[in-house]
């Protein structure tokens, strides 16, 4: 009986990461397109992205999700 519930819960915990896991991939496409857009000026200026003021983290978020974009062949990826 407790093995059961044990199995059970460890399913249900598995299945919430899972769900967490999944990524809306259009959304992350057009969230990396309004960030380009917006970082490109400055970038053209002269400026480094350090003085961008965008965080380093969601330039490389938006390189990983346009990688793995391409590799699974999602519609409207395109490379950064």
């Amino acid at each position: 009986m407790r093995a059961s519930c044990l199995a059970v819960a460890m399913l249900t915990l598995m299945a919430s990461r899972a769900d967490a896991a999944m990524i809306d991939w259009q959304a992350e496409l057009q969230r990396c397109r309004t960030l380009r857009q917006n970082v490109a000026p400055l970038l053209q200026a002269g400026e480094g992205i350090s003085a961008v003021g965008r965080s380093n983290r969601s330039v490389r978020r938006c390189i990983w999700a346009q990688r793995m974009a391409m590799r699974k062949k999602i519609p409207g990826a395109e490379v950064w």
